[in-house]
């Protein structure tokens, strides 16, 4: 089992930047493939962007491609999103998942342990 916690959200403005942390405790973060969603008021969760469990590979939806960068630290179990180029369209609240599976999956339910989420506000 692993808790999960983020920070790292705020206001920012239209263009500006914000880089989300994801802080991992109990079972190590290396034994999952962890992902960041965001699920804004009203709709459902969205997949963001996962890393392998290694680091070694990314994968994101197309809506951040180019714009958001996701990486963790294993040796300090953390996960970051480095995100630039923000939208007002990216506001939502964002949520750090981990994932025990060996596969890509872009489905929430598809993840196992998640945190409490953390919320960025883009105005334009």
């Amino acid at each position: 089992q692993v808790q999960l916690v983020e920070s790292g959200g705020g206001l920012v403005q239209a263009g500006g930047s914000l880089r989300l942390s994801c802080a991992a405790s109990g079972r190590t973060s290396s034994s999952y493939i962890m992902g960041w969603f965001h699920q804004a008021p009203g709709k459902e969760r969205e997949f963001v962007a996962a890393i392998s469990k290694s680091g070694g590979s990314t994968y994101y939806a197309a809506s951040v491609k180019g714009r958001f960068t996701i990486s963790r630290d294993n040796a300090k179990n953390m996960v970051y999103l480095q995100m630039n180029s923000l939208k007002p369209e990216d506001t939502a609240v964002y949520l750090c998942g981990a994932r025990s599976g060996s596969n890509w999956r872009t489905n929430p339910f598809d993840y196992d342990y998640w945190g409490q989420g953390t919320q960025v506000t883009v105005s334009s």
